[in-house]
Protein backbone atom coordinates (compact mmCIF):
# COMPACT_ATOMS: atom_id res chain seq x y z
CA UNK A 1 0.00 0.00 0.00
CA UNK A 2 1.21 3.47 -0.83
CA UNK A 3 1.94 5.75 2.10
CA UNK A 4 -0.10 8.92 2.04
CA UNK A 5 1.70 12.15 1.21
CA UNK A 6 0.75 13.32 4.72
CA UNK A 7 2.35 10.27 6.37
CA UNK A 8 5.53 10.70 4.30
CA UNK A 9 5.73 14.38 5.27
CA UNK A 10 5.24 13.51 8.96
CA UNK A 11 8.10 11.00 8.69
CA UNK A 12 10.33 13.69 7.16
CA UNK A 13 9.45 16.13 9.96
CA UNK A 14 10.30 13.41 12.53
CA UNK A 15 13.66 12.74 10.85
CA UNK A 16 14.56 16.43 10.85
CA UNK A 17 13.57 16.82 14.50
CA UNK A 18 16.49 14.52 15.41
CA UNK A 19 19.00 17.19 14.38
CA UNK A 20 19.96 19.99 16.74
CA UNK A 21 21.14 22.53 14.21
CA UNK A 22 20.94 23.46 10.57
CA UNK A 23 24.47 22.31 9.73
CA UNK A 24 23.38 18.77 10.60
CA UNK A 25 20.17 19.22 8.62
CA UNK A 26 22.09 20.45 5.56
CA UNK A 27 24.39 17.42 5.81
CA UNK A 28 21.33 15.17 5.99
CA UNK A 29 19.77 16.85 2.93
CA UNK A 30 23.04 16.35 1.03
CA UNK A 31 23.07 12.66 2.04
CA UNK A 32 19.49 12.31 0.76
CA UNK A 33 20.63 13.77 -2.55
CA UNK A 34 23.30 11.10 -2.85
CA UNK A 35 20.63 8.40 -2.52
CA UNK A 36 18.46 9.92 -5.26
CA UNK A 37 17.84 7.39 -8.06
CA UNK A 38 19.80 8.60 -11.06
CA UNK A 39 17.79 10.14 -13.87
CA UNK A 40 18.54 8.62 -17.27
CA UNK A 41 20.81 10.86 -19.38
CA UNK A 42 18.15 10.97 -22.11
CA UNK A 43 15.93 12.98 -19.72
CA UNK A 44 18.62 15.56 -18.91
CA UNK A 45 17.18 17.87 -21.53
CA UNK A 46 16.22 21.53 -21.58
CA UNK A 47 12.56 20.46 -21.60
CA UNK A 48 13.05 18.81 -18.17
CA UNK A 49 14.99 21.66 -16.56
CA UNK A 50 13.15 23.50 -13.82
CA UNK A 51 12.92 27.18 -14.66
CA UNK A 52 13.65 29.53 -11.77
CA UNK A 53 16.38 27.47 -10.15
CA UNK A 54 19.82 28.91 -9.66
CA UNK A 55 21.36 25.48 -10.25
CA UNK A 56 20.36 23.01 -12.94
CA UNK A 57 17.57 20.69 -11.85
CA UNK A 58 16.05 18.09 -14.14
CA UNK A 59 12.78 16.38 -13.28
CA UNK A 60 11.25 13.60 -15.37
CA UNK A 61 7.83 12.07 -14.77
CA UNK A 62 6.32 8.84 -16.05
CA UNK A 63 2.91 7.44 -15.43
CA UNK A 64 2.42 3.79 -14.63
CA UNK A 65 -0.68 2.18 -13.20
CA UNK A 66 -2.40 5.53 -12.63
CA UNK A 67 0.49 6.80 -10.50
CA UNK A 68 3.29 9.20 -11.37
CA UNK A 69 6.90 8.22 -10.80
CA UNK A 70 9.56 10.92 -10.72
CA UNK A 71 13.29 10.85 -11.29
CA UNK A 72 15.51 13.89 -10.95
CA UNK A 73 19.03 15.22 -10.73
CA UNK A 74 20.82 18.46 -10.04
CA UNK A 75 24.31 19.80 -10.53
CA UNK A 76 24.23 21.20 -6.96
CA UNK A 77 24.45 18.80 -4.00
CA UNK A 78 22.06 20.68 -1.71
CA UNK A 79 19.48 21.14 -4.47
CA UNK A 80 19.75 17.44 -5.26
CA UNK A 81 18.82 16.69 -1.65
CA UNK A 82 15.86 19.09 -1.77
CA UNK A 83 14.46 17.48 -4.93
CA UNK A 84 15.04 14.04 -3.30
CA UNK A 85 12.73 15.12 -0.45
CA UNK A 86 10.06 16.28 -2.89
CA UNK A 87 10.29 13.09 -4.92
CA UNK A 88 9.94 11.07 -1.74
CA UNK A 89 6.65 12.85 -1.02
CA UNK A 90 5.19 12.83 -4.54
CA UNK A 91 6.58 9.85 -6.47
CA UNK A 92 4.22 6.89 -6.69
CA UNK A 93 1.13 9.00 -6.01
CA UNK A 94 -1.93 9.55 -8.18
CA UNK A 95 -2.10 12.87 -10.08
CA UNK A 96 -5.15 14.01 -8.05
CA UNK A 97 -3.30 13.36 -4.76
CA UNK A 98 -0.24 15.29 -5.97
CA UNK A 99 -2.41 18.26 -6.94
CA UNK A 100 -4.20 18.25 -3.56
CA UNK A 101 -1.06 17.88 -1.43
CA UNK A 102 0.26 20.88 0.45
CA UNK A 103 3.96 20.59 1.14
CA UNK A 104 3.57 21.39 4.84
CA UNK A 105 6.85 19.70 5.77
CA UNK A 106 8.79 22.51 4.05
CA UNK A 107 7.57 25.00 6.65
CA UNK A 108 7.50 22.51 9.53
CA UNK A 109 11.20 21.70 9.21
CA UNK A 110 12.03 25.36 8.53
CA UNK A 111 13.54 24.61 5.13
CA UNK A 112 12.38 27.71 3.28
CA UNK A 113 13.76 30.23 5.78
CA UNK A 114 17.11 28.41 5.83
CA UNK A 115 17.60 28.69 2.09
CA UNK A 116 18.91 31.66 0.15
CA UNK A 117 16.14 33.59 -1.64
CA UNK A 118 17.17 32.10 -4.99
CA UNK A 119 17.15 28.54 -3.58
CA UNK A 120 13.78 29.18 -1.90
CA UNK A 121 12.42 30.34 -5.28
CA UNK A 122 13.90 27.22 -6.84
CA UNK A 123 12.11 25.07 -4.26
CA UNK A 124 8.79 26.71 -5.15
CA UNK A 125 9.57 26.16 -8.86
CA UNK A 126 10.30 22.45 -8.24
CA UNK A 127 6.97 21.98 -6.45
CA UNK A 128 5.17 23.89 -9.20
CA UNK A 129 6.76 21.69 -11.91
CA UNK A 130 5.82 18.47 -10.09
CA UNK A 131 2.22 19.72 -9.88
CA UNK A 132 2.29 20.68 -13.58
CA UNK A 133 3.26 17.10 -14.46
CA UNK A 134 0.38 15.83 -12.29
CA UNK A 135 -2.03 18.23 -14.00
CA UNK A 136 -0.86 17.10 -17.44
CA UNK A 137 -1.29 13.41 -16.59
CA UNK A 138 -4.65 14.01 -14.92
CA UNK A 139 -6.07 15.93 -17.88
CA UNK A 140 -4.71 13.29 -20.28
CA UNK A 141 -6.55 10.61 -18.31
CA UNK A 142 -9.87 12.46 -18.14
CA UNK A 143 -10.00 13.16 -21.90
Amino acid sequence: MTMTTQAIQEAIVDEFSMFDDWMQRYEYIIELGKSLPIIADQYKTDANIIKGCQSKVWVHAEEEGGKIWFTADSDAILTKGIIALLIRVFSGQEPKVILETDTTFVDEIGLKEHLSPTRANGLVSMIKQIKMYALAFESKNTN
